[in-house]
């Protein structure tokens, strides 16, 4: 009775009040003239602050933008429910941790920072690659430990990289990502970029006591991190109010401000990550917390079955389902028509195919590869004065 008491507070009201500020707006997506349509969304649940004002409910977003979000978040699933068939028929080798249902938080998040910003994130980290511009052949072979991968096939499903975009891995220990996160914020105070850190991880790490060190670090020296819990409800098969005395997540950085966001809603997502960064490069480190939810298991290894009710999974996915959601706004303002948004998900569903299939091409690494990156050599190292402008000395 317990379970069932708490994990009705899951199911939150699924209407979104909308509001356009043309009253042109009903014509098909194909029109030029909706690139630049502006509509504004009102969010279905409140931000709520912890040592803050939140943002207004009121969203700015374009049927350009909409569009975008359903073919991304719609990426996403797929690729996900096809990982979850490749491990099942053992091309998915380890661990291997799926990101769907919780779509909207790496899609929202995409849409209000730049590459130049950091992302670093834990081992559920599929999406976040592919929202940081990885693609999916990028991502298939890595997940098959194939050359072709995003980390050459080293890495596999834990630990997707890349840099170019400002993507620092999924990192498999517990927590360890959010104090590397708050040192790329360092490095980004240090060199005056004017860009942020966004650091996630779940709620089943939010009491790992590094967190609340390298917090107190981020705080002192006014850092632009931004700590983002993914609050799916479940460590592992863990509810959260088994775990943690203060599950309110977002006030648990106590002198840190917080935020707590509809992480079901990509526009709320969005919202917040753009108040959010606000907020840091002015005033330092900030927590967001972005309650979400997880279809799958922990793991491949996991049923999550054993620790909810089926019902728990399916009500969460009629009520609050992220792509659901974006595609009632799409219809709602005719920007698109169901056989439309149909066939994208019929063209996303073969795009994930031929990257298996490519991905199933690429060799493994070879042996040698185990005795590569492991210890950097040649790499030299300069050494710069308080200016950062003139070499002191170059070591070995």
């Amino acid at each position: 009775m317990a379970l069932t008491h708490r994990s009705s507070n899951l199911l939150r009201p699924f209407t979104t009040a909308v509001f356009s500020s043309t009253p042109s707006l009903r014509r098909p997506f194909s029109s030029s003239a909706d690139d630049t349509t502006t509509i504004t969304i009102e969010t279905s649940v409140p931000f709520t602050g912890h040592k803050c004002d939140p943002p207004s409910r009121s969203v700015e977003t374009s049927p350009k933008e909409l569009m975008t979000f359903f073919r991304d978040m719609a990426k996403m699933r797929r690729m996900e429910i096809a990982a979850d068939s490749l491990y099942k028929a053992k091309l998915i080798r380890g661990f291997c941790h799926l990101y769907d249902g919780q779509e909207a938080v790496a899609v929202g998040m995409e849409a209000a920072i730049t590459k130049k910003d950091c992302i670093i994130t834990a081992y559920r980290d599929h999406c976040i690659y592919l929202g940081r511009g990885g693609t999916l052949l990028e991502c298939f072979s890595e997940l098959m430990g194939r050359q072709g991968g995003c980390s050459k096939g080293k890495g596999g499903s834990m630990h997707f990289y890349k840099k170019d975009s400002g993507f620092y891995g999924g990192h498999g220990i517990v927590g360890a990502q959010v104090p590397l996160g708050c040192g790329l914020a360092f490095a980004q105070k240090y060199s005056k970029d004017e860009t942020v850190s966004f650091a996630l991880y779940g709620d089943g790490a939010a009491n790992q006591g590094q967190l609340f060190e390298a917090l107190n670090m981020a705080a002192l020296w006014d850092l632009p991190a931004i700590l983002v819990c993914e609050n799916n409800h479940y460590g592992m098969g863990t509810a959260e109010w088994r775990a943690a005395k203060s599950p309110a997540y977002y006030k648990r950085g106590d002198y840190v401000p917080g935020l707590k966001v509809d992480g079901m809603d990509a526009l709320a997502v969005k919202q917040a990550c753009k108040f959010a960064k606000e907020h840091a490069l002015k005033n330092g480190p900030i927590i967001l917390e972005m309650d979400t939810y997880r279809y799958h298991g922990h793991s491949m290894s996991d049923p999550g079955s054993t620790y909810r009710t089926r019902d728990e999974i399916s009500g969460v996915r009629q009520e609050r389902d992220p792509v659901e959601r974006i595609r009632k706004l799409i219809l709602s303002h005719e920007l698109a028509t169901e056989k439309e948004l149909k066939d994208i998900e019929k063209e996303v569903r073969k795009e994930v195919d031929e990257a298996i299939a490519q991905a199933k091409e690429s060799p493994m690494p070879d042996p040698s590869e185990l005795f590569t990156n492991v210890y950097v050599k040649g790499y030299g190292v300069e050494a710069f004065g308080a200016d950062r402008k003139e070499v002191r000395a170059v070591l070995p």
